[in-house]
């Protein structure tokens, strides 16, 4: 019996543009009927589109944001988040002020780049709010994650570096297709372990938890619960990890694992 699900975002939950299918929000209200939990598990922050997406997925549940940075339950303002190293953060600005890649920091609740770039515009677009160039000094709380855009070459020699003291997420949008997002969090954060600690609050058992999913920073769920299924149109390293593969996420994919879940009740 399936009694919490996990559910990405981009490339998931929203497809290549930008919108959510219709057949999804209709699908999640019969999971919620029947005593399903939905967590939004995603790279991105609480705020902005992400937080109104968790809302009406589960308005009084737990939820991740931040590739596992920032678990937090929105109705009783609880949070289980953890902070990046403050001399990682340090030294992401000085190479960032450097070399002039595309950094952002980000709080709980903010983040903050001083990019004026297209693509520092283009993902304040994609987060669904105004775009504002802020000194990373300016930061108000602790930092949880640290984010490079970059092009899919670069993200990828970046990622293979060896950074023992951290986690190395790699993520993309379609609405952004040309851009990897390299999310950066403390050594053992992840979207697998956040969905660990969520299953533990609820009570429930690992094995009786689905994850949907289509990219590299979705695997650390994907492998820890019963029930893993890959969008159609998931990386092949996600197709592999999947129990069951549902639509491309234009097709409202994420209805149809939904619905495999509902009927398990």
């Amino acid at each position: 019996m399936i009694r919490l699900v996990g559910i990405d975002v981009d490339g998931t939950l929203v497809g290549s543009q930008g919108r959510v299918h219709p057949d999804i929000w209709t699908a999640a209200e019969r999971a919620r009927q029947t005593g399903i939990r939905l967590a939004l598990c995603s790279g991105r922050p609480a705020f902005g589109l992400a937080l109104d997406y968790a809302r009406r997925l589960d308005r009084d549940g737990w939820h991740i944001f931040q590739n596992g940075a920032s678990v937090l339950d929105l109705e009783r303002r609880q949070t289980r988040s953890v902070t990046l190293p403050s001399e990682v953060a340090r030294s992401f600005v000085e190479d960032s002020r450097r070399t002039g890649r595309l950094l952002e920091l980000y709080s709980d609740d903010a983040y903050v780049s001083e990019s004026d770039s297209a693509w520092a515009h283009d993902h304040a677009k994609l987060l669904g709010v105004p775009f504002e160039m802020h000194s990373f000094d300016s930061l108000n709380g602790p930092v949880v994650r640290a984010q490079w855009l970059l092009p899919h070459v670069e993200a990828q020699q970046w990622a293979q570096t060896p950074r023992p003291a951290l986690e190395i997420a790699l993520s993309s949008s379609p609405l952004m297709p040309e851009t990897t997002f390299v999310g950066i969090t403390r050594a053992g954060v992840s979207k697998g372990s956040a969905l660990r600690a969520i299953a533990q609050e609820y009570g429930f058992d690992l094995s009786d938890v689905m994850y949907v999913g289509d990219a590299e920073n979705d695997l650390s769920a994907m492998r820890i619960v019963g029930h893993p299924v890959a969008m159609g149109n998931a990386s092949d390293s996600v197709l592999n990890a999947a129990r069951i593969t549902v639509g491309h996420v234009d097709d409202g994919g994420l209805a149809e694992a939904l619905d495999a879940a509902i009927n398990t009740r």
